[in-house]
């Protein structure tokens, strides 16, 4: 009755010891910072959870306004023929909040980098 779940499971585990198995035979362990993908196997100059500047907060802040509009821009597209007046209305309030928005990163600095 459940002979597809129980076979699809052990190919999965088997898979997965298989994968592991390969990447234990042929890594390389000698250096191992010197074989990470980061910086291009360059030694890190600083501690990965060191701190950002705050103004990189204002630009994440204004990146995530932007980033949610196209989140609600793609359904929006899809079904404001079927909606009419009212969808294109709601996507201008929408948009209007967003420009207000920019408007505060704007007078912040968080597009200024200098």
């Amino acid at each position: 009755m459940y002979t597809g779940v129980v076979v699809t499971g052990v190919v999965t585990v088997v898979l997965i010891l298989a994968l592991y198995a390969l990447h234990r035979t042929t890594s390389v362990s000698a250096q191992p910072l010197g074989v990470l993908p980061f910086d291009s196997g360059w030694m890190p100059e600083q501690h990965a959870l060191s701190r950002y500047h705050v103004r990189w907060y204002l630009a994440t802040l204004l990146f995530l306004a932007f980033d949610v509009e196209m989140l609600f821009m793609y359904p929006w597209a899809v079904v404001v023929a079927e909606i009419g007046t009212a969808a294109v209305v709601e996507m201008f309030l929408f948009l209007a909040a967003l420009f207000v928005a920019v408007l505060w990163a704007w007078r912040e600095g968080a597009l200024r980098w200098v």
